[in-house]
């Protein structure tokens, strides 16, 4: 379904991901772990249009999306979830999740998204009225990944669902995660959590300043000795 190949990605004359090649299959959540400042967020601004690559190809269902506005690529249902929820803060709940359905064609399939990010996420029901910026951290990424659904995804980019979060938080938003996987929608996920995202991926790649160092199922990297050792505490 996603095919990146020899991927390079500069900030000016800093190089931030060195020919990386990846796949991402039909229903599959694959993983992408490593330390701040690898390049995973970058590799996901990338194949969102955000940044455009020095060289390297990112296709999509046969659509060089290399080549493609961003604008376009939400069109095409690559819907990413960004690190640090970006949220609009002043806008209700609900009218967040209105932004998520901003293309015409998804108001065509609103009450039945709605529906849907409801029944996953409860508490955004209760908190429809309530601004975005008064809602916990928990929340906040709940409603991030809603108003991504939205958007009728057929690929979802998730950046650090973990992040900032408490225990008991991070295992609800996992368990979202697979049952949005569960329904079929492929995740690319980036997360520095690597024990939660190998318990839920189906395979993943280790991402090491800008390179891709290791890939395999996500049970034989959480087995490998040099992962535990280095993203697992031993």
């Amino acid at each position: 379904m996603l095919k990146i190949t020899d991927l390079v990605v500069s900030y000016g004359a800093i190089e931030a991901l060195h020919g990386i090649s990846l796949e991402v299959g039909e229903g599959e959540i694959v993983a992408i772990i490593g330390s701040n400042g690898a390049g995973k967020s970058t590799l996901l601004n990338t194949i969102s249009g955000l940044l455009r690559p020095k060289s390297g190809t990112i296709i999509n269902n046969d659509i060089p999306l290399h080549k493609t506005d961003p604008n376009k690529i939400v069109g095409l249902g690559i819907s990413q979830v960004p690190e640090g929820r970006r949220i609009f803060s002043n806008l209700t709940v609900r009218e967040n999740l209105e932004m998520g359905a901003i293309l015409p064609e998804n108001w065509k399939t609103f009450d039945k998204n709605l529906e849907r990010v409801h029944k996953l996420f409860p508490r955004l029901q209760e908190r429809d009225a309530q601004t975005g910026g008064t809602l916990s951290g928990g929340e906040q990424q709940m409603l991030a990944i809603g108003r991504a659904l939205m958007g009728n995804p057929k690929l979802l980019l998730l950046d650090e669902p973990s992040l900032g979060l408490a225990p008991v938080l991070v295992t609800d938003v996992y368990r979202v995660i697979m049952q949005i996987q569960s329904s079929g929608i492929p995740i690319l996920l980036v997360e520095q959590n690597a024990y939660q995202a190998l318990k839920v991926a189906n395979r993943a790649y280790v991402l090491e300043t800008g390179n891709i160092v290791m890939g395999d199922t996500a049970s034989r990297l959480l087995a490998n000795d040099q992962v535990k050792k280095a993203y697992l505490g031993g």
